[in-house]
């Protein structure tokens, strides 16, 4: 899917943003699938993690990810569409975020997932704990899509310019796990997909 205009102006003006000021280096690109869509699953350190993760892919993929419903009021909202989300209520079983995901994976569209839920810091006490969850997993099962591990590092640190890095890497394998309950895939495909993340997040 190719991004839509909105989104390619945001991208445009982030751009010298993230290449100039923040100086962003991207590896593993060449691992991606080139067509088709998939799941990227990345760590999660900061609030601002799509925005390095997404521009590499641009311009020909657009990154598509899940916000927390809070930030769904205008005109935020329009900022927050437009950038490729869409919203998901955190705490719940909100399948009606995950059947999107889904149908945007079987689509082609390339689904940025945060299986750790939230951010693992921040200043305030927080509500939801960061752990991993399997939902990233079990939206590539289900649309039968590939699951890829990525990490980022330096979105904590915006304030001190910190030099933004990401790394990608190839797929996780499923076919082994397809056809099985879907409970139990979920939960072994995410215990590859966090270890494949711990391993390029050590390496940035």
């Amino acid at each position: 899917m190719r991004p839509s205009p909105a989104y390619s102006t945001i991208a445009a003006l982030s751009w010298p943003i993230l290449y100039g000021l923040y100086r962003l280096h991207a590896r593993g690109r060449e691992k991606l699938p080139a067509e088709g869509g998939y799941v990227l699953a990345c760590n999660h350190v900061s609030s601002f993690d799509p925005w390095p993760l997404a521009l590499p892919l641009w311009p020909r993929r657009q990154l598509r990810f899940m916000a927390k419903s809070e930030l769904y009021w205008f005109p935020l909202s329009l900022v927050v569409d437009a950038a490729g989300a869409f919203p998901v209520r955190r705490g719940q079983h909100d399948t009606e975020a995950i059947e999107t995901a889904v149908r945007l994976a079987r689509e082609g569209n390339v689904i940025g997932m945060f299986p750790e839920g939230t951010r693992r810091t921040k200043g305030l006490v927080k509500r939801f704990e960061a752990r991993p969850r399997t939902g990233a997993a079990r939206i590539a099962l289900e649309a039968g899509v590939p699951l890829v591990p990525a990490a980022v590092r330096g979105t904590d640190k915006l304030l001190l310019l910190e030099r933004l890095r990401v790394a990608y890497g190839p797929p996780v394998e499923l076919d082994d796990l397809r056809g099985r309950e879907v409970g139990e895939a979920a939960q072994e495909a995410t215990a590859r997909l966090m270890a494949r993340i711990g391993e390029l997040e050590a390496a940035l």
